[in-house]
């Protein structure tokens, strides 16, 4: 999909559909309103995969500058914006994927399914939500901005009743042998009960298990793991079976599994009063 493929975006979801603002100082966090600035999360994308990351462009991509592809076109795009900057696509900071089951059946399925058989998530009986391609600017990568992306997230999740999230997070590189501690780590502890584990697809495995339990500083192989990575775990999420190199990105990649029901309370007490007392599977 070409950059003229921002313009040809899903109309935006009508007002009851999009939670409001979540705002924190100058920064705000909420659904992109216009293509362009969906646009600007592709542009702020292409900057932080492929020229900071190291991920390999397309010539398509090389082009228009821009990281994009066919489930763009179906997705909720969430944004972080500094409103210092304006309170447009010129103020995108930060931006976040969010594909739901209807939108993935227009897509032809979720983007995860190109990794992992997610059949078991496919088969859940309530609401899911794919969640993919974070990034931040680099001058707003802390533990503030994180924390407004998570409101932002909680705020989908109860608007539409989402009662489990899942997606491929990335972690940096494509060594095996330097990523071995922190794979093993979530293989021995965050291994997802089977009635929801996602696995990698047989001509993608790479397997987790690389290190003896007893040999895994756990400490230090939680400290490897990227922020985001490491919020899905302090909301009860599991990793999925076998990990997928991810040549293209330059990453290593695992599938993250959260149940709703799990989210901190205090989201919970909060999106309750909006919505009336209806919870994530009401």
């Amino acid at each position: 999909m070409t950059h003229g493929a921002a313009s040809r975006l899903a109309e935006a979801p009508s007002a009851e559909a999009v939670p409001e603002e979540q705002r924190a100082g100058n920064l705000g966090v909420r659904l992109a309103k216009t293509p362009a600035e969906a646009d600007a999360g592709f542009a702020l994308r292409f900057r932080v995969f492929y020229e900071e990351m190291g991920a390999r462009a397309e010539p398509a991509a090389a082009a228009t500058r821009r990281d994009i592809d066919a489930f763009d076109a179906v997705a909720d795009h969430l944004l972080v914006l500094d409103h210092d900057l304006g309170d447009g696509p010129e103020a995108v900071v930060g931006t976040y994927r969010l594909i739901r089951r209807d939108a993935a059946e227009r897509a032809g399925g979720f983007y995860s399914a190109g990794e992992y058989d997610i059949s078991p998530l496919l088969s859940y009986p309530g609401r899911v939500l794919e969640l993919g391609r974070s990034c931040v600017h680099e001058a707003y990568r802390t533990r503030g901005t994180l924390q407004l992306l998570w409101h932002g997230i909680a705020a989908y999740v109860f608007q539409h009743r989402i009662d489990l999230m899942f997606g491929c997070a990335s972690l940096p590189g494509t060594d095996l042998d330097a990523l071995a501690p922190a794979l093993a780590y979530l293989h021995h502890n965050h291994l997802a009960p089977p009635e929801l584990r996602p696995r990698a697809l047989p001509q993608r495995h790479v397997p987790m298990d690389r290190l003896d339990p007893a040999r895994v500083d756990l400490r230090a192989a939680l400290a490897e793991l990227p922020p985001l990575l490491k919020g899905y775990l302090r909301l009860g999420g599991f990793v999925g079976e076998g990990a997928v190199l991810d040549t293209q990105f330059n990453t290593t990649d695992v599938c993250v599994v959260v149940k709703t029901d799990l989210v901190t309370a205090k989201y919970y007490r909060h999106y309750e009063r909006k919505l009336g007392g209806l919870g994530p599977g009401g």
